[in-house]
């Protein structure tokens, strides 16, 4: 059986076709853009009406791509919204406007919801991990961030926390570059919220043998370029270990560049992302740091595979 699923995010929105296979997905095509939907959100509050169009073409363009490919599924598409969406008080609007533009209804997910799904379909795409390890799962998006615990596919904990790559530079690295007081104002309240998330159960305190695992834009996008691909490729990012030491260098490279810079350097991965990309590493190494692991495991899976397999 072929199904399809459309994440919309805070920075992207993103397109997976895929066939159930024992129980598994086999993804068959994927789709990524990035209209930025939640630039100035966390200020105003409201989505901006250039904003919601740039998702609308991009959601008109995916509609067109299923109807010539895929036209016994995409009016099944399931489509999901995260944190943008949620935190804007003219969400009915644009949720009124994708139903009339493309005949979907858009299922907009809360905070919980978002980090249990994105658990489900992290570690959809991963090894199996050994029975004594906690995973816990990071989904660094544009407004929010999901943290979400459990052993190998059986999720224990979930949490969202309002940081994200869009939020944070917005809110802290205003400069361009930013400047050191800014990335370490960031840091502090990136600390801040972790250690204000308190839930009963591992995620109060993870301890013990931890397989820390990253998914969306900010960590596969680093992944590709330590790969040194040329392109997208699931197979080969799913599973890179991502060293806190090796992202430390990275780190200390994009904060001395502008965003101009970062975009022209690697334009395959990160346009669109040049100004966001570091507060997005700052939260992953303060992640790092808050589980004490020294490496992440890196995954293509996410929200929208999560929804298929739900």
């Amino acid at each position: 059986m072929i199904r399809s699923s459309i994440d919309i995010g805070t920075n992207s929105v993103l397109l997976l076709v895929a066939e159930f296979q024992n129980g598994r997905l086999r993804v068959l095509e994927e789709e990524q853009s990035v209209p930025r939907l939640g630039k100035g959100v966390d200020s105003a509050r409201t989505l901006h009406p250039d904003s919601m169009q740039r998702v609308l073409d991009v959601l008109i363009r995916y509609k067109e791509l299923l109807n010539q490919k895929y036209p016994d599924i995409s009016d099944d598409t399931i489509v999901t919204a995260t944190s943008a969406v949620r935190d804007s008080a003219n969400r009915e609007e644009f949720l009124d406007k994708i139903k009339e533009e493309t005949g979907w209804e858009v299922r907009l997910l809360s905070g919980d919801e978002e980090a249990e799904t994105t658990f489900r379909g992290a570690v959809s795409v991963l090894k199996p991990c050994e029975s004594d390890f906690v995973r816990v799962v990071l989904d660094i998006g544009g407004g929010s961030t999901e943290i979400a615990a459990g052993s190998d596919t059986e999720l224990k904990e979930a949490v969202s926390v309002d940081m994200g790559s869009v939020r944070f530079s917005e809110k802290f690295l205003k400069s361009d570059p930013p400047q050191p007081a800014e990335m370490d104002a960031a840091r502090k309240e990136i600390q801040n919220l972790l250690e204000g998330v308190r839930m009963n159960g591992i995620m109060s305190r993870p301890t013990g043998r931890i397989e820390a695992v990253g998914v969306a834009g900010t960590v596969t996008s680093v992944a590709a370029i330590e790969l040194g691909l040329d392109e997208y490729d699931a197979d080969k990012i799913n599973g890179f270990v991502l060293t806190k030491n090796r992202l430390g260098y990275i780190i200390d490279k994009f904060s001395k560049a502008d965003s101009n810079q970062i975009e022209k350097e690697y334009p395959v991965f990160l346009a669109g992302r040049g100004d966001v990309i570091l507060a997005g590493l700052l939260i992953l190494d303060e992640f790092l740091g808050w589980c004490g692991v020294t490496e992440i495991t890196v995954s293509t899976g996410g929200i929208r595979h999560g929804v298929l397999l739900g």
